[in-house]
């Protein structure tokens, strides 16, 4: 398959990037998409359930019980068909290839003459954030930088409250009710220190009911290799995205460093 047909523009920037080419991603494939399941989920002719990785969509309760869709799910749907419905993909992976179900796990890039990165564009309009894992960390300065730029134009999600940024301190008590769900907060880290196998970034004097982050340090050299040593963050404003859990007060485990940005 020509190579031009990989040819995408990465971020918005102005010099296209060729996704063949992108340090790191494997073949998967190609195929067309036949149905899309919502915002990061999409089928192919040949039957492969393919996820978006990278990105997490607003989530539909696709047969769930009492699991209600989140704000613009359809919004996220409809952008994801118009974008790739009836349309050939290249598939790429960064990472694992696919998860425990069996879904496939790529980047994903439209296949011709108006090729496209589609995770790219989703999180361009605004209609998805940024979402990795240990095992899938490709593409994340990209990835984050088209995220950016959506939330500076207050586009799609970026302009609805449910979504927004939430501050470390500020919006403690707001976090303490959040149990098991995805945000992202921003603070500047108050003190770090060590227990029980972990490193802990505090926001606040009180452990026990401050907002928190959760290094193990089994991911330690991980941080280290990314200039983001743990204890180099004390003083420093950042921002964390993962899931919320109630540990002595709200917590989010960062199990890599793609999790984190240092913010000026």
């Amino acid at each position: 398959m020509r190579a031009r047909l990989f040819c995408v523009l990465l971020l918005l920037f102005a010099t296209p990037v060729c996704a063949a080419e992108v340090k790191g991603l494997r073949d998967g494939g190609s195929g067309t998409v036949v149905e899309v399941i919502d915002g990061d989920t999409l089928r192919l002719d040949d039957k492969r359930e393919v996820r978006l990785v990278g990105i997490q969509a607003p989530k539909l309760p696709l047969g769930r019980t009492n699991f209600p869709a989140w704000p613009l799910a359809e919004e996220s749907k409809r952008a994801l068909q118009q974008i790739a419905l009836q349309r050939r993909l290249v598939l790429r992976h960064g990472g694992e290839a696919a998860d425990r179900h069996g879904c496939v796990l790529a980047h994903l890039f439209i296949d011709g003459d108006d090729a496209r990165w589609v995770q790219g564009e989703m999180l361009r309009r605004g209609l998805a954030r940024v979402y990795t894992f240990p095992d899938n960390r490709a593409l994340a300065p990209q990835l984050h930088a088209a995220e950016e730029a959506a939330r500076t134009a207050r586009r799609g999600i970026w302009a609805d409250p449910f979504y927004r940024v939430r501050d470390a301190v500020k919006d403690v008590a707001e976090l303490a009710r959040a149990t098991d769900t995805f945000q992202l907060v921003e603070g500047v880290v108050a003190a770090t220190g060590g227990a029980q196998g972990r490193t802990y970034l505090n926001f606040g004097t009180n452990w026990r009911e401050d907002f928190t982050v959760s290094i193990p340090d089994r991911n330690r050299a991980a941080f280290r290799t990314a200039g983001l040593a743990p204890e180099s963050l004390a003083g420093r404003r950042i921002r964390v995205r993962g899931w919320l859990k109630q540990v002595n007060g709200p917590m989010i485990e960062a199990t890599h460093p793609e999790q984190i940005e240092v913010l000026p």
